[in-house]
């Protein structure tokens, strides 16, 4: 009996392995580039990062929502670029100091409240000063908070999708 058992495993290997696929199954795709590599070419803009609310999924662009994420910080803490890119604008918008910088793939991130120190046309890479975070956010519950967003044209997007998956660690069994 359990040599039977031991053998069942391997004709089904066996069977899977030479079986033809079918006609339909169509030429093999080559798989997309690993998360880490789009990862790479990002970084958070503040340490951590901590995230305070996340990023909503409305319904459509007219819709109130939270169209980035909100990410804890300290007043005065240095906020630095997510990718490389060209400074769009850096001043006052509704009364609160925000950065905006275009990327390539017509993405375009946003960073508030952020006291300046680039203007618009600089070019700036990832991890390179861009200003320092404010105090005042609304709705943060700490002392500063980042409202970092994230759209490609007129669609928003997830930020922390840049930074690629959630990392895991996976603890020792005992």
């Amino acid at each position: 009996m359990r040599a039977h058992l031991l053998a069942l495993p391997l004709l089904l290997l066996a069977a899977v392995t030479v079986t033809p696929l079918p006609a339909v199954a169509g030429p093999i795709r080559p798989t997309p580039a690993p998360p880490a590599r789009v990862a790479a070419l990002w970084r958070s803009p503040v340490p951590g990062p901590r995230v305070t609310r996340p990023f909503e999924s409305l319904p459509n662009p007219y819709t109130a929502g939270h169209r980035g994420v909100d990410l804890a910080g300290s007043p005065s803490t240095p906020v630095l670029a997510a990718g490389d890119g060209v400074v769009v604008f850096a001043g006052m918008v509704a009364g609160r100091p925000v950065v905006s910088i275009d990327h390539a793939g017509g993405l375009r991130t946003t960073y508030e409240p952020v006291d300046p120190s680039v203007a618009a046309g600089v070019r700036v890479t990832r991890g390179s000063p861009i200003g320092r975070l404010a105090a005042g956010h609304t709705g943060c519950p700490v002392s500063a908070c980042l409202h970092w967003g994230l759209r490609r044209g007129e669609t928003y997007l997830d930020p922390m999708a840049l930074l690629g998956p959630p990392r895991v660690r996976l603890l020792p069994w005992r």
